[in-house]
């Protein structure tokens, strides 16, 4: 499809007999939310493959009971790795598939650092590093941007943040340019998203930081409802408060309709902040 369009999809789905579908959460979202979804016969679906800094562990399950996938994984990949860095496994619990994007696949090592590029500890956030098979020569005529991006010792510098756990399974926090300080606490838009996800008339959302007089930086929420539900800002904010750190809290909630979002159905964060 040139335009990702939810009902069209669930119509083919249903149509064609889809088995695997992989794509970015705000994919399956829309698909959730559209007013097909439950109308449509989507009982072929045998796989779902997701990933990026915020899956939801209610999605995981949505994808499972409500879009009927048989197996849902997670993975976590950019286009410098040529694809792919990390997977979850066959035989994961749904907790570790909804909470991790998985281990390191065959022939990749995955290290995260802190800003003076020393590897932080077990469990302790950093930014992501990939050296392997897979990760690009460099970027076409720019040596430059090549030597940014891979370090002498041909590790790969991501941009992304992420947790590595004692089993090797890495959560990625955000991108490192999407973070914002309220307050001096770093506060990562993947992680309040995750929690807004669980509000009961949230179907999609997405935050940025906007700049406050007092606060250096504040979050603000770009909220998309779920059919047939209704709420406001100021009720958002309240139920925030009630569910995660003050400062993680938006001091802005706009509803809308839909998302920018690219080819590819990530959400454009630039275009939020413009």
């Amino acid at each position: 499809m040139a335009v990702f369009d939810a009902g069209v999809v669930l119509k083919r789905i249903a149509q064609e007999r889809i088995t695997f579908i992989p794509g970015p959460p705000t994919l399956f979202q829309s698909m959730l939310a559209h007013e097909s979804c439950g109308k449509t016969d989507t009982s072929s679906l045998r796989i779902g493959g997701t990933g990026a800094a915020n899956v939801p562990p209610v999605l995981v399950r949505q994808m499972r009971e409500v879009l009927g996938f048989k197996r849902v994984f997670t993975a976590y990949g950019l286009t410098e790795s040529t694809g792919t860095v990390t997977a979850c496994r066959a035989g994961d619990s749904d907790e570790r598939v909804a909470r991790t994007c998985g281990a390191a696949i065959p022939g990749v090592e995955i290290k995260c650092v802190d800003d003076d590029g020393r590897t932080v500890a077990t469990g302790e956030a950093g930014e992501v590093l990939v050296r392997g098979f897979n990760v690009m020569r460099g970027y076409f005529d720019d040596s430059q941007a090549t030597s940014e991006a891979i370090d002498p010792e041909g590790w790969l510098h991501t941009g992304d943040v992420g947790v590595i756990d004692e089993q090797g399974y890495l959560s990625i926090t955000d991108r490192k340019k999407d973070l914002f300080i309220v307050g001096g606490f770093n506060c990562y838009p993947a992680e309040i998203e995750k929690i807004l996800s669980a509000h009961p008339a949230i179907a999609q959302v997405a935050v940025i930081g906007v700049p406050d007089e007092r606060m250096g930086e504040v979050g603000k929420a770009f909220v998309i409802l779920k059919p047939g539900q209704k709420s406001d800002g100021a009720a958002i904010i309240e139920w925030s408060r009630e569910n995660m750190a003050n400062y993680k809290v938006p001091r802005f909630v706009e509803i809308v309709h839909s998302l920018p979002v690219n080819a590819a159905g990530k959400v454009q964060k630039f275009a939020l902040r413009a």
